[in-house]
């Protein structure tokens, strides 16, 4: 087993081991069947407590936590739909960490995604040796969720066929899972009590693979969208970035001015207007939170390897090409006219410094 040291990310529950060990010795409000924290203790786990020193992990609408974990709650599953790089998948970690002390049962939706994949397959040599029996079953996520009470991830939901995203019909209604290579009791495997299923899809990929009516009742739909404020979303990138550059080895942290015109540049790319209001040209390329941070922790190590110290707004320009150029070569050019009229006479060394490494830009 992979040392936790040495892991690049670990999962939710090892992350934060301590803050769930307090959580449920502290723990007495009443939980529901099978979960391992009441929805109180997972809402302070997810959104933070500072009496108690639970770190904030998600930023966004607290009642949005309280939607999602009252659905989990229920018969229905829980799809999480918005925009890419609006911490979707972490929200999902989080809550399933939360409720089942486990978020690595997780199945990544894709165009060569199976049924396999998400129910059960077999370990063919026993097969051929012994016939079907639960010793040559090897379960999958779904199958292990529903027999262990836990939750199971989906992830990109929609990138997955529809015929393999409807195998999760009779899981999600009838809470069982036919295996029909089996005979007798084994034949069935019931959900015990804590099993539910989180979804996520991003709305780009909105028509990729509609969802069937039928599967779409059976989930409770919740919106992320990204943080409305700059001060935040800041905050939350500076954070973040500065986490992954002390795992890379970056003993220099990033200097506040850079990270905000970093910050400044990505929202208004994304909206196609700057803070003055004034309308400009937006990126068909995703210039999420996510991203934000991404390009932070480049700029980070941009500055240390190469030149000893923390990264500077030309620094930013370069990471920004391979971000601005990922999905159209005219966002590099949308970005060129951003540096040139935008960046161009606003307050600040840090700014000053983007115009003048404008030409850094390839192309």
């Amino acid at each position: 087993m992979t040392d936790v040291q040495t892991m690049q990310r670990p999962p939710a529950e090892v992350r934060y081991a301590d803050e769930l060990r307090r959580l449920r010795d502290t723990d007495s409000d009443p939980r529901p069947p099978g979960w391992a924290l009441s929805l109180r203790a997972a809402r302070r786990f997810i959104i933070g407590d500072e009496r108690h020193g639970i770190s904030r992990k998600f930023v966004g609408d607290p009642s949005l936590i309280d939607r999602a974990l009252v659905s989990l709650a229920t018969s229905r599953g829980l799809m999480l739909v918005g925009e890419p790089g609006t911490a979707k998948s972490l929200l999902s970690e989080l809550l399933a960490a939360a409720v089942s002390g486990d978020s690595t049962l997780t199945i990544q939706g894709g165009a060569a995604t199976t049924e396999d994949q998400i129910k059960y397959s077999w370990n063919y040599a026993m097969l051929v040796a012994d016939g079907p029996s639960t010793r040559s079953l090897v379960p999958a996520p779904l199958l292990r969720g529903m027999a262990e009470g836990k939750v199971v991830r989906f992830e990109e939901i929609t990138r997955c066929p529809l015929e393999v995203q409807d195998c999760l019909l009779s899981p999600l209604s009838d809470r069982v899972l036919a295996v029909p290579e089996l005979t007798g009791p084994d034949a069935m495997v019931f959900a015990t009590e804590g099993f539910n299923i989180i979804a996520t899809a991003n709305t780009r990929d909105r028509g990729v693979n509609e969802m069937s009516s039928a599967l779409k009742r059976r989930f409770n739909f919740e919106t992320v969208f990204p943080i409305a404020d700059l001060a935040t979303e800041l905050s939350l990138v500076e954070a973040e970035a500065s986490a992954l550059l002390r795992r890379s080895g970056v003993t220099a942290a990033p200097h506040r001015d850079v990270l905000e015109v970093l910050v400044t540049t990505f929202r208004e790319l994304r909206v196609g207007q700057t803070a003055r209001g004034d309308s400009m040209d937006k990126l068909t390329s995703v210039m999420s939170t996510a991203e934000a941070v991404s390009v932070a922790h480049a700029v980070g190590l941009r500055g240390w390897f190469l030149r000893g110290e923390a990264g500077t707004a030309e620094d930013v320009v370069s990471c920004l090409a391979g971000t601005a150029a990922k999905d159209s070569t005219e966002d590099l050019a949308k970005l060129r006219r951003y540096l040139e009229q935008q960046a161009r006479g606003r307050k600040g060394a840090a700014w000053k410094a983007l115009y003048d490494a404008r030409h850094v830009l390839p192309g």
